[in-house]
């Protein structure tokens, strides 16, 4: 069909008695609120459809704020997200749905949530994948960070070395050490998206908490504040 796009829903609000708003991530047009009108009826065909982590081939009508969903069909089976996996699923959606502009296509991005989707629904621990897709996600919002070099001598990051981030400069040597004080090691293995020990997956969710707050700004995310009750440390 025409004008199909492969798709996946965010998050979903009802509105009104049968429809519902979605906050959909499309390959083609990023992210985009769609009115689905009647998706709550019982005899919809978009009933059951719309759920978290299903891809979904979609197609709507309309340019204004809220263009009005006409089809949607599964592409594939959800990806399966079980037990305390999901919580870290709806971050990796809160996250698209908080710092993404609207209608702003991310084509690659679409790609790298597609992969944190399939390395979550077949992970004991979901902290690699997160990292992997924050640091992605931090380069398609064009956050560029060059962690294998100082920034004061422009020499390659060393092992044992202890370096402070500065914002807008990189990484500089340093004896002083703090919250974003990090070691060479710990360094390349976020350059290098590859994590090997607790330590250095410690140091990566500093550097992308630190460089995902100006996007998300102050209101907590949600998604973790479902581990707390749980008594679980929370990956995201």
């Amino acid at each position: 069909m025409e004008g199909l796009q492969r798709c996946f829903v965010l998050h979903s609000r009802h509105y009104s008695e049968t429809s519902l708003i979605l906050d959909v991530f499309s390959e083609e047009s990023g992210r985009i609120t769609l009115m689905a009108k009647g998706a709550r009826r019982k005899r919809s065909n978009l009933k059951g459809a719309l759920q978290p982590f299903t891809p979904l081939f979609m197609k709507w009508t309309g340019r204004g704020s809220m263009p009005v969903l006409t089809h949607a069909e599964p592409i594939s089976i959800g990806l399966p997200m079980r037990s305390y996996i999901l919580y870290s699923a709806l971050y990796v959606n809160e996250i698209l749905a908080r710092v993404l502009e609207v209608q702003t296509p991310y084509p690659a991005l679409f790609l790298d949530y597609l992969n944190v989707l399939r390395e979550l629904a077949q992970a004991d621990n979901p902290e690699p994948a997160l990292r992997r897709f924050e640091l992605a996600l931090l380069d398609h919002l064009g956050y560029g960070v060059d962690f294998l070099h100082c920034a004061g001598s422009g020499l390659p990051v060393d092992d044992e070395m202890t370096y402070n981030y500065r914002e807008q400069k990189g990484f500089m040597a340093s004896v002083v050490s703090g919250q974003l004080t990090f070691t060479g090691r710990q360094l390349k293995a976020i350059a290098a998206r590859h994590f090997e020990t607790q330590d250095q997956l410690r140091a990566a969710k500093r550097f992308t908490r630190m460089a995902l707050k100006p996007y998300l700004g102050s209101k907590p995310l949600k998604s973790r504040e479902l581990f707390i009750p749980r008594g679980r440390s929370t990956a995201t």
